[in-house]
């Protein structure tokens, strides 16, 4: 029986995997004329991905006027930890983006504060504050798998994980280290998409992919896109 999840495809090294996911995310901007909405995650690969796409191979490909960059989840509160998947994708993109396309997590304030300011965000992007399941939050979310099955900031055993009708939560208290406060999207959110993209690399992976086809109910598995599902594995983790 496979130890990997449905709809994953396994590649080489993480340098492949950041490459396969530029190649879909080219994909969804040539198959759009108007605005396009991708939600990032943070992490080591993602960061490999961001300085793809800001390079030589994908630069001229994609419509940068027309992308805006939300995010998946972001540490916060007055710590030197506070934003750093902002900083990973401003260090990436550079100039690459025009002035109000990145959409970040606030950071200055309580989580329960920065949610609710990301939430109206979010409502103000999508012109309504319930969602609609024919007309997408997203264009594409991409998403990471934590070594205890967590993705973006939802945790095993914490509330948020269970979250169904808000789109933004506060998580007060993170699962695992740095234990700083976080604001995450919740499930509702990141499934308003037709593309939700896994990227996971590395032997450390392993076992809660195991632990997925196993059928324990971890947050990671628990992302179900309304349209598309895609685990982008390198060779390491799928082992």
């Amino acid at each position: 029986m496979s130890t990997n999840p449905a709809g994953h495809r396994v590649l080489p090294d993480a340098e492949a995997v950041a490459r396969a996911a530029a190649e879909r995310l080219v994909g969804i901007a040539a198959a759009k004329q108007d605005r396009i909405g991708i939600c990032l995650s943070g992490g080591s690969t993602p960061k490999l991905l961001y300085r793809l796409l800001a390079g030589p191979d994908f630069r001229d490909r994609l419509p940068w006027d027309r992308l805006h960059w939300f995010f998946g989840d972001e540490r916060v509160g007055d710590g030197p930890e506070a934003g750093s998947n902002r900083r990973l994708a401003e260090e990436a993109f550079g100039d690459l983006v025009p002035r109000g396309r990145l959409h970040p997590i606030p950071t200055d304030g309580t989580p329960e504060a920065c949610a609710a300011s990301y939430a109206a965000s979010l409502e103000a992007w999508y012109g309504a504050d319930r969602l609609d399941p024919a007309k997408p939050l997203f264009d594409g979310v991409l998403l990471g798998l934590g070594e205890d099955g967590h993705t973006a900031s939802l945790f095993p055993g914490k509330p948020e994980a269970g979250e169904g009708k808000a789109w933004v939560v506060a998580v007060p208290e993170a699962g695992l280290a740095p234990f700083v406060p976080r604001v995450s999207l919740a499930l509702p959110a990141l499934e308003a998409t037709p593309l939700a993209l896994f990227l996971v690399t590395g032997a450390g992976k392993r076992a809660p992919l195991a632990r997925l086809a196993a059928g324990e109910d971890l947050p990671a598995g628990r992302v179900r896109a309304a349209g598309e599902t895609v685990w982008l594995l390198d060779e390491a983790a799928a082992g």
